[in-house]
């Protein structure tokens, strides 16, 4: 093999080399956004639920209320 044949393959493969750590690396760039977006409406979904499971808990406790049997309040007698 000559010299320039044996430049050319290794200039090659530097070449690949290069790209294929740059696509890497742009590659776990996106997916760190991606996790990092995921992880900003994970927290949004929770705080809404736990909203909706406080107004639910609310809500039952009402309709309880209605649907129980009516209050036995002690009154002062005179």
């Amino acid at each position: 093999m000559s010299t320039e044949v044996l430049a050319t393959i290794i200039s090659a493969i530097g070449i690949v080399l290069t790209l294929g750590t740059s696509l890497f690396a742009a590659g776990a760039w996106m997916i760190r956004r991606i996790d990092d977006r995921i992880d900003a409406i994970d927290e949004k979904l929770t705080a809404r639920i736990d909203a909706v499971a406080a107004d639910v808990t609310d809500l039952k406790i009402s309709v309880a209320r209605l649907e129980g049997p009516p209050r036995h309040l002690l009154t002062a007698r005179r």
